[in-house]
């Protein structure tokens, strides 16, 4: 880490324990002080746009703007980059407020297909703080909201200084007033945020900003966050040094764990006063670029993945995401919340169709309804063509401060038993309908419970789930194309208290490496048992782990998955059982060919491209010349077998090779275990996909 960025950092974590320290404080708001300070702030904003001592300078600006997509229940994972862009700009000014920036170079690498397109104020840089009526996205996302520091903004907003701290600006530090700001009206077009204020000249040092729901003109955005900061230039002026913004937009037709985020990272340098072109340079767009060869023509240093800052495709900035908290906790809920309403509601696409031997065909759908800020009402329905039986879930939930939640629920389901997919449900649909190749072990729960969101502690996210439930073993209904369906998991029928406590974290090493840990403890208390059981162990307990590595080796990748399971000896069901074998936790070995008291796999792969054929996709761009090869070595060990499989024990190693092709979402694999194993051959979609399949 550069020195300017530890500088930075520390700066950050200042900033944070004053914002908090603030935050327990009350808030005066719109006391003489504050106003007296607000107005000198916007006379001094005013005055440095017609200052006769700075007629216009230049300056250079590089910077980023990253597409990244988020999926998953919960929007837990981090997001993948899509597309990066590098670019290069020469910026102008010149009084009284005359702005142009040249785009001179820019490159783009494209890691995902995509055909998205920028509005061009998302590929420069913010002069003069924002203007007096902000707008973004050319006026597409937000439109003419009032500055606070404003002639207009004055009567729009309220004040409240929070802290008087110490910031690390450039080499050297500088005292600033905190001002919170937060709209007189919350269903008017506002900003929310604060403002920082050089405590002697009352110039504006840093701004942090994020916009209330009635400002947003495209129902898909969520949320967009602006931070600004500023350096001191030749000892007098207060001139852009570092930018970020970050816009995150979902879908309003479906509601699904699906989000597309645009994240913008600027540094401006090299500031040359009172040099600008003749005012005749500035007609036309504020921001245009120079010829496709130009561009290509600039020589920017290193690859761009190698130079992207790191939290550009890690999880967001604290800076930005304390935006968001921040304001959320300045004004109502309601004015930062989704609009209200409903729409077509899914978890994953295989709510819509999904084929396995005991539905057959199976066809549903559901809904969600955004009933107020902080409720929403949701339900799921399947039905089967082969067992001719419906399935539904109803769901409310509450959203609570600290990222915590509370959702009742009810359900008929067909539950996997099992801790791992082994297998995406898109792929096994086809597999199950044509095949017979079903790699799915369902049991019928029905279930009423509440499911607690317990928000974050040291970054760990943490949810609980109690239930009320009865169990019981399915049949196979369906019959495939071709082959014939194995039998189904003879589950216990029972009824059972259950309660479960999910853990989980992601750990971002760096830009390409990364960690992620989920562990769930489960307990269950039996009260009523169909089936033979010991009189001693109407209860029991299960623990299942499971660690993903990911490190990048020059071009190179290593990947480790490990999963350990146990649960007590004796009285647990067959459904919890742990099952092991498949192409994730047991490659060349048969689908949960092992059910145990306890169960561990480790698995090693190596990851290195190769060259290939690009093939063009039209307006998504074409595909890397290249693929991935990764040969790997696994190993299940099993202990305590379950009286419903073939005994097995001990240690059952395997290896295979796998392939990954066009953008590494379509991945072939063939494996062979070498104790009691087979050969198996399979074609798959991307791993990270299969939550939202």
């Amino acid at each position: 880490m550069s020195s300017a960025s530890a500088a930075r950092r520390a700066a950050i974590s200042v900033v944070v324990m004053c914002a908090l320290t603030a935050a327990a404080a009350a808030q005066s708001w719109n006391d003489p002080r504050t106003l007296s300070l607000v107005e000198r702030a916007t006379a001094r904003r005013t005055a440095q746009i017609a200052d006769t001592a700075l007629l216009a300078y230049s300056a250079t600006a590089n910077g980023y703007v990253t597409f990244l997509g988020q999926i998953g229940s919960g929007m837990t994972l981090p997001p993948k980059v899509i597309r990066t862009d590098q670019l290069a700009l020469q910026v102008y000014w010149r009084a009284p407020g005359l702005s142009k920036q040249v785009i001179v170079g820019r490159r783009d690498t494209l890691l995902l297909p995509t055909d998205i397109q920028y509005h061009m104020d998302h590929l420069g840089v913010v002069q003069g703080n924002l203007p007096n009526a902000i707008r973004i996205g050319e006026g597409d996302e937000v439109k003419d909201v009032p500055h606070p520091l404003s002639p207009a903004g004055l009567t729009a907003y309220d004040y409240a200084i929070t802290d008087s701290l110490s910031m690390r600006v450039g080499t050297g530090t500088v005292r600033v007033y905190e001002v919170a700001v937060r709209p007189k009206d919350v269903s008017q077009p506002r900003v929310v945020g604060a403002v920082y204020l050089d405590v002697r000249s009352a110039q504006v040092v840093r701004m942090t900003l994020s916009f209330t729901r009635a400002a947003y003109l495209d129902a898909e955005l969520e949320d967009i966050s602006i931070v600004l900061d500023n350096a001191l230039v030749e000892g007098r002026f207060w001139l852009p040094h570092r930018q970020e913004l970050e816009l995150r937009r979902s879908g309003t037709w479906l509601k699904f764990p699906a989000r597309g985020i645009i994240r913008g990272r600027w540094e401006i340098c090299c500031y040359a006063l009172n040099i600008a072109p003749p005012a005749a340079a500035f007609v036309g767009a504020e921001i245009v670029s120079a010829p496709p060869r130009q561009l290509a023509a600039y020589k920017f240093t290193g690859k761009i993945l190698d130079s992207l800052p790191v939290d550009a495709v890690l999880a967001t900035d604290a800076d930005v995401a304390r935006v968001q908290d921040e304001a959320r906790a300045m004004i109502a809920a309601n004015a930062l919340a989704p609009r209200s309403g409903g729409s077509l509601y899914a978890r994953r696409l295989s709510d819509f169709a999904r084929v396995n031997r005991v539905e057959g065909l199976a066809l549903g759908a559901g809904g969600a309804w955004q009933a107020t800020s902080s409720l929403e009402l949701a339900a799921l329905a399947r039905y089967g063509f082969a067992d001719h039986r419906a399935k539904a879930w109803l769901a409310a939930s509450w959203t609570l401060p600290g990222a915590r939640s509370l959702e009742p629920f009810v359900e008929r389901a067909y539950r996997e038993a099992g801790d791992v997919e082994e297998r995406s449900l898109l792929v096994n649909s086809f597999a199950a309908q044509e095949y017979g190749s079903d790699f799915t072990d369902p049991y019928e729960t029905r279930a009423a419970g509440l499911t607690l969101g317990l928000g974050a502690w040291h970054h760990v996210r943490f949810t609980l789930t109690g239930s009320y439930e009865d169990q019981t073993a399915l049949a196979v209904h369906a019959i495939p194309f071709a082959g014939a369906y194995g039998p189904t998991l003879p589950a216990w029928a029972l009824r059972e208290w259950r309660v479960a406590l999910h853990a989980e974290r992601d750990w971002m090493l760096d830009a390409v490496s990364s960690l992620r840990v989920a562990v769930t403890a489960r307990g269950g208390w039996i009260t009523q048992l169909d089936t033979a059981v010991s009189p001693n162990a109407p209860r029991y307990a299960r623990l299942f782990a499971e660690g993903v590595l990911s490190r990048a080796i020059g071009a190179d990748r290593l990947v480790l998955r490990t999963t350990l399971g146990a649960v007590t000896p004796g009285g647990a069901p067959a459904q919890d059982q742990v099952l092991l074998g498949g192409p994730i936790t047991g490659p060349g070995y048969a689908f949960h060919q092992f059910a145990a008291v306890f169960g561990a796999s480790q698995h090693v792969e190596w990851r290195f491209p190769l060259p290939f054929w690009g093939v063009p996709i039209g307006a998504f761009g074409r595909t890397p010349a290249s693929f991935t090869l990764a040969p790997y070595a696994h190993v299940v060990y099993v202990d305590q077998s379950a009286n419903f499989v073939r005994g097995a024990e001990g240690w059952y190693p395997s290896a295979g090779v796998g392939a990954s092709f066009f953008f590494d979402l379509l991945r072939v694999d063939v494996a062979r275990g070498f104790r009691d194993g087979i050969w198996y051959f399979g074609v798959d979609l991307a791993h990270d996909l299969w939550s939202v399949l």
